[in-house]
């Protein structure tokens, strides 16, 4: 199991998870959102080329829109 830290959460994932992926497991169809993994910005180009490992911490930040 991938063991990853997401929003402060702990939550475990099946091996060999990329990024693009670990998305579609989320409820964020429709959604802006950015993703930081280890403290860097993941481009939305770079999700599904972009492996997840081990111990990851990530920050999913969802955009809303207001005035």
């Amino acid at each position: 199991m991938l063991t990853l830290h997401i929003n402060g959460e702990q939550k475990q994932f099946p091996p060999e998870l990329n990024v693009a992926e670990l998305v579609a497991t989320m409820p964020l169809a429709g959604k802006r959102f950015a993703i930081e993994l280890n403290g860097e910005i993941v481009p939305r180009s770079g999700h599904a080329t972009t492996p997840l490992r081990d111990g990851d911490k990530l920050e999913i930040v969802i955009a809303v829109g207001g005035g």
